[in-house]
């Protein structure tokens, strides 16, 4: 068996059983003039018409597969996706912008798609797809603060280890679209979401911000997010006071669970972090590996590698095995360097392998990589480490301790040659981590 191949086979299984071709068509599709989309079903009429938006780094594949299905049943739409994701697309405006830190473009798409949705009347139907990354894909910005404090917000919640849940609690109450307030646009059509989910425990709340679900956060569960992390000093000071106002009061909050407008949208999650280690876990079963779920990811990348790598050396059961999970990690970067918390894993893992004693016989070969194609703000999904890595590293005399420490595990696995790089996948759930022992 070659452990990186094998590794790189049962990831790439994981990531064709999350692509939206996949999934869509089992949500969405038309027979005989009529649309189901889940478990509703209703006839198309001439009087109706078919709006599609959504966001995120899997929609534009999404907004193919609803176009394949939909055809000349589409009215107008307009999407949002990452930088080099877009599809071409014949009835739906695919648009791209920044992630993770929101840019111009990002305002401009919150623009666009508020502009549809005032077209929508009663009879209408929106269909909204979303997906990881939309927080950033659609940015809009109250007239208080300005896209450049929204920046420095974005930037210093990535950088000190927030969760998702956190950093989304902040980006609900900086937006009038965030936390079910898309539908204000449009309160009288009836909405579709399809949901891709990108975070831990499938909360629809949290996914994308969740612009057509209820929000249980306030602005003071922003504040103390901001507190929690010691950014008071650090985000603007427009910003601060701008929650402050909310928190007395003086804005709207996000949408409640007891507000009727909740009563227009089905929120459907199509695709989660779940359905691609089952795959991940046949596919790696008829590669003839013993399968061992290891508890989700999340807490910190470090430690979790540690647990991990530690988990597989006490491993006793058969062989060959592979451990599978998937979640989503933190890391507080602390250093200058360039990487992602996936590749911060893998170099982690690297270190704890390196530890070998003398009667340890096994071979490990261990992966971490975005389901999306990309970790951090690199063109790297992940890495992987394994004997290889670790020859190559005594081989040009690199002190993997010192890349840790700068926390630049990309330029570390550029040169010792663990880098994954796939490139846009169209998916996005959560990260997955294997580790194969022979």
């Amino acid at each position: 068996m070659s452990g990186k191949n094998d590794i790189v086979s049962i990831f790439q299984a994981a990531i064709k059983a999350v692509h939206p071709s996949e999934l869509v068509p089992a949500y969405l599709h038309v027979s005989q003039n009529i649309l189901t989309i889940g478990d509703h079903s209703f006839p198309l009429t001439t009087d109706q018409k078919i709006f599609v938006i959504g966001a995120g780094k899997a929609t534009a594949a999404m907004a193919l597969e609803t176009e394949k299905i939909l055809g000349d049943h589409i009215y107008k739409g307009c999407i949002t996706t990452k930088y080099q994701h877009a599809i071409p697309l014949q009835k739906i405006d695919c648009r791209e912008a920044a992630h993770p830190i929101p840019d111009q473009n990002s305002l401009l798409a919150v623009e666009k798609t508020i502009q549809l949705l005032q077209e929508a009347t009663k009879n209408d139907i929106i269909i909204c797809l979303l997906s990881g990354g939309a927080s950033s894909l659609w940015a809009d910005v109250p007239e208080e603060i300005s896209p450049a404090d929204m920046q420095i917000v974005f930037d210093s919640l990535l950088k000190c280890g927030a969760t998702i849940h956190e950093n989304n609690t902040v980006r609900k109450h900086l937006s009038k679209i965030k936390g079910g307030q898309l539908l204000r646009f449009a309160p009288h059509s009836k909405w579709f979401t399809l949901i891709l989910s990108d975070v831990p425990d499938n909360d629809l709340s949290v996914i994308a911000s969740g612009p057509t679900v209820a929000d249980n956060s306030t602005y003071e569960d922003a504040l103390d997010v901001l507190k929690k992390y010691q950014l008071e000093t650090v985000i603007p000071t427009r910003v601060w006071e701008y929650l402050q106002r909310g928190a007395k009061g003086l804005f709207a909050e996000t949408v409640k669970h007891h507000d009727p407008l909740l009563h227009i949208v089905t929120n459907i999650m199509i695709g989660t972090n779940d359905i691609a280690i089952k795959a991940a876990s046949e596919k790696a079963q008829t590669m003839g590996y013993q399968v061992h779920r290891f508890h989700p990811l999340d807490g910190d990348a470090i430690i979790t590698a540690r647990t991990i790598i530690e988990f597989c050396k006490s491993y006793t059961g058969s062989l060959p095995a592979c451990i599978l999970t998937g979640g989503e990690t933190t890391l507080q970067v602390t250093g200058t360097g360039l990487g992602g918390r996936n590749q911060h894993m893998a170099l982690t893992a690297l270190i704890e392998m390196k530890k070998r004693k003398d009667n340890e016989t096994y071979s490990l070969t261990f992966l971490a990589a975005g389901t999306d194609g990309t970790d951090g703000p690199t063109d790297a999904a992940g890495a992987i480490a394994d004997i290889e890595s670790i020859a190559m590293c005594v081989q040009k005399k690199l002190d993997p301790e010192a890349y840790f420490t700068n926390c630049d595990a990309y330029s570390f696995f550029k040169q010792s040659g663990g880098l994954l790089k796939t490139g846009p996948t169209q998916t996005n759930v959560m990260d997955l981590v294997l580790a194969l022992i022979e």
